[in-house]
């Protein structure tokens, strides 16, 4: 673990893994510690990934101030991680929420990032977001499964605010719901700052017009990548996040739910190292 200072002086904490060039990973959640993101399925072989622990997270301190949890002003963090690690520009993987932490940052800060590569992403700085429909939707792809009518039944209380979160739907978010997702499903409930995730994406977060208008201008390279079996974004939601971008690619990555790298590690990294290796645009 490594600390630095962020500019209102909360100390924040990063994870490296793996050699070769930095990669600035950012965490889902919202506001879940960077632990559950391993080695991203073998990634650390072709990378070395920087894990970011958001404040109040891991090993990162909670700041003064709970407001400074929101999603728009965790873009001075990510920028003070740059500076940091002396970066002019860097790469930049994003999980989840933290994709939209991501697209604020790209916006704000659209000569900093080299390449940007969004998995699963959640698009709210856009102002879209998955449905319950969408969610049901996704999870019906699974009614062949011997946990489906449980699972099934539960998730859609949950989704309709009949039910309280219940771990029973754990296996929508995984592509096979198996030892390594049980214990991967069990080991992230404890890298949770709850209250922090409330703060996120509230009030004043997002500004989806100015960050559309910002986007469509970016000039780094980005990659799209949607899970085949996910229901937040589905594929034709990711799909859309990608059609933003000027230089974007999109990729489905077959039998995939929301944590692509367990689900199929060597098609992940294939998928991504080879984006992350391919030659810039001639115009940089």
């Amino acid at each position: 673990m490594t600390a630095f200072t962020a500019p209102d002086g909360t100390a924040l904490a990063y994870h490296l893994k793996g050699d070769g060039a930095p990669l600035v990973v950012l965490p889902g959640g919202p506001m879940q510690a960077s632990r559950y993101l391993g080695d991203l399925g073998g990634l650390a072989a072709h990378r070395r990934l920087v894990l970011l622990d958001l404040r109040g997270t891991g090993e990162s301190a909670v700041p003064a101030d709970p407001a400074t949890y929101r999603c728009d002003r965790l873009v001075d963090d990510v920028e003070a991680l740059r500076v940091e690690l002396g970066l002019e520009r860097m790469d930049v993987l994003a999980h989840s929420a933290g994709g939209s932490l991501a697209m604020l940052y790209a916006a704000r800060y659209p000569q900093r990032v080299r390449r940007l590569v969004l998995v699963t992403a959640n698009p709210w700085a856009l102002g879209t977001t998955a449905t319950v429909e969408d969610r049901l939707a996704a999870a019906r792809l699974r009614r062949d499964e011997p946990w489906f009518a449980e699972a099934f039944a539960a998730y859609e209380a949950w989704l309709s605010g009949a039910g309280d979160y219940d771990a029973a739907f754990a296996p929508f978010f995984y592509g096979r719901w198996d030892r390594a997702a049980e214990e991967h499903h069990a080991r992230g409930d404890e890298e949770f700052n709850d209250a922090a995730g409330e703060v996120y994406g509230s009030e004043g977060a997002y500004d989806p017009p100015a960050t559309r208008a910002a986007l469509t201008r970016l000039p780094a390279p980005v990659l799209v990548l949607a899970g085949e079996l996910d229901g937040a974004p589905r594929p034709e939601l990711a799909r859309r996040t990608a059609d933003l971008f000027p230089h974007a690619e999109f990729a489905v990555q077959p039998g995939a739910a929301h944590y692509p790298w367990l689900d199929d590690p060597e098609w992940f990294v294939r998928r991504v190292a080879a984006f992350l290796g391919q030659p810039l645009p001639s115009a940089e």
